[in-house]
């Protein structure tokens, strides 16, 4: 499928158009009046994977496995086991193109007790476009893409306690020499940006019932980096996020478990219109005033975070139920969905999540988005747990 675009559709808007992060009509405002924080390259901010997609998009304190790269590194270190990779799959847009989607890969390993690496790579593939000029002569078809490579390092700074560091490099393609309006050339975007997380888990479990409860919490602040530029005059903020979760895990016996999810996510960047809207700030200038240049004052700014709830049972460490809720306020871009989904496992080595996404405003964009993700975790064999212990 081609899809027909004029170069009259500016950076923002190009972006906002497929990420679907909001709503919004032309101006900087949605159709309700509000003002959404937009940000380029939205997708580096996208859930990648079916188990917190299936939460309502909460992951930040969930049990570390592979998709921790995205979540958090910090989490690395308290994987259960030694080495895992993960590979998730989503269509973007079902109800408005054919031929969109992204996918995630990601994979880490223990350094001894203490320290864990990981990789992923993020790619997104808009499809095929047909430029058009002003006057609706063709310009040529194109690809459009995005995507990004990132390195992580976790290390635990005490049994409960670790923090972690991942270093990106984002790429935007969307549409390399289509030509711009006054004779400018479109031209790829790029930047890198970090990651910095930390995590703190408890475990209270009777080894003789296996009744008790786990609590774990984590905080994040995701893609600090450069703005992109895409050959213009400006230069756009990526999605700078501060991310705070927390999770409790009921253990009902040896074989049953439930864990609650909560998550509260926020865009550092200027609102529109805000007191830091306009100015020539810098990305750690821009994220400390997040927190305080909305027009609307202290009432916009706590509208701007987004609230991501879930439940997961788990039975026998092989089946899994989940479910959840996304909530974006209606000035800030009306995001709100729920989320079902399960998972399964084989000898708690490979494993298949699902995801399935239900909007609650008719007409949404997200209707019928899905994600699947294939999961492999390995264990250390024999011999190398005893030479860890020698």
């Amino acid at each position: 499928m081609t899809r027909k675009i004029s170069p009259l559709f500016t950076i923002v808007g190009f972006c906002v158009s497929f990420s679907s992060l909001a709503q919004i009509t032309s101006g900087g405002q949605d159709s309700t009046g509000g003002r959404p924080v937009i940000a380029s390259v939205p997708f580096a901010a996208f859930t990648p994977d079916a188990r917190s997609a299936a939460m309502g998009d909460a992951g930040a304190a969930l049990s570390a496995d592979a998709n921790s790269v995205y979540w958090g590194a910090a989490k690395l270190v308290h994987a259960p086991k030694e080495y895992g990779v993960a590979l998730s799959y989503t269509p973007w847009l079902r109800n408005i193109t054919e031929d969109m989607s992204f996918a995630y890969l990601s994979g880490f390993k223990k350094i001894g007790k203490n320290q864990a690496v990981g990789l992923s790579l993020m790619y997104f593939d808009h499809g095929k476009f047909e430029a058009r000029n002003n006057f609706g002569t063709p310009l040529g078809d194109y690809y459009s893409n995005e995507f990004y490579g990132s390195v992580a390092y976790s290390r635990k700074l005490t049994d409960k306690f670790s923090m972690g560091l991942n270093v990106k490099y984002i790429v935007s393609n969307l549409g390399n020499g289509v030509q711009l309006l006054g004779g400018s050339a479109l031209k790829a975007g790029q930047t890198a940006a970090g990651d910095i997380s930390a995590f703190y888990q408890t475990e209270n479990v009777d080894e003789g019932t296996g009744k008790g409860w786990n609590y774990s919490a984590a905080l994040m602040l995701q893609n600090i980096g450069g703005k992109v530029n895409y050959g213009g005059t400006t230069s756009g903020f990526i999605p700078t996020t501060f991310k705070l979760g927390g999770t409790a895990t009921r253990h009902i016996d040896p074989l049953n478990k439930i864990t609650f999810a909560l998550d509260l996510n926020k865009l550092m960047i200027p609102t529109p219109g805000g007191t830091a809207s306009g100015q020539d700030v810098g990305t750690i200038s821009a994220m400390f005033k997040s927190f305080g240049d909305a027009p609307g004052g202290f009432s916009e700014e706590v509208r701007e975070f987004m609230i991501s709830t879930g439940v997961e049972y788990w039975y026998n460490e092989a089946f899994a139920f989940r479910f959840g809720y996304f909530n974006e306020t209606k000035t800030k871009g009306n995001r709100k969905y729920f989320t079902v989904g399960f998972g399964a496992r084989i000898q708690q080595r490979y494993g298949i999540d699902f995801a399935y996404l239900m909007p609650q405003t008719q007409g949404s964009p997200l209707a019928n988005t899905f994600r699947v993700s294939l999961v492999v975790d390995v264990f250390k064999k024999a011999a190398e747990v005893v030479e860890d212990i020698e």
